[in-house]
């Protein structure tokens, strides 16, 4: 217990969360949800008012709820500031959306980023209404996800549609002929 409560300060360390803000870095590591995505967004509303500088993204991610993916990405492309998406660790699901947000351009990962794209899955409850309902938004989340990708990457949407009716794994390099991203960096001068 003391070990959790010590790792919690150390990650919310004031003087790390300054040099964060003064480097423009924010980071998405974790499940996407709700409350990743506020705090997201906060920052990057509050750097993007402090400068129009470019804001770096890092994401390590296995993705999480459709939705609160879909928040950062709509903030991303709100505010005024450019930004740079770097992959590191994993891209995965929802994460793949955030990633997205920014130009192909602007959208770099480490050497040993691994991406996921997949079709969004749900656990479905309640009265059978209620179930035909959940099944239809999530063929409409599928197909929205698919053009998402199709648009971003410059592949068929047939093709995308295909991949991501199961899990789709992809080495850094894969994901560049794939069309994920711009190019593969191993230092943050590259951003450049």
């Amino acid at each position: 217990m003391a070990d959790e409560k010590d790792n919690n300060e150390t990650q919310r360390s004031p003087f790390l969360e300054e040099k964060a803000f003064k480097s423009r870095t924010v980071m998405v590591f974790g499940t996407i949800n709700d409350k990743l995505a506020a705090d997201i967004s906060k920052r990057l509303i509050a750097l993007s008012a402090e400068s129009k500088d470019p804001i770096t993204v890092m994401v390590s991610s296995p993705g999480g709820h459709v939705e609160s993916g879909d928040v950062i990405h709509d903030v991303i492309k709100f505010i005024d500031a450019p930004v740079n998406m770097v992959g590191t660790g994993w891209v995965g699901s929802a994460a793949v959306t955030v990633f997205l947000a920014v130009p192909k351009e602007r959208r770099v990962c480490l050497p040993n980023t691994r991406f996921l794209i997949h079709q969004p899955s749900g656990g479905f409850g309640g009265q059978a209404s209620d179930i035909a309902i959940q099944a239809r938004e999530i063929v409409k989340i599928r197909e929205r996800i698919a053009a998402l990708i199709a648009h971003e990457s410059g592949q068929p949407l047939e093709k995308i549609a295909a991949d991501i009716d199961r899990d789709y794994w992809m080495s850094a390099t894969e994901a560049k002929e794939y069309g994920l991203i711009s190019r593969i960096i191993v230092k943050q001068g590259e951003l450049s």
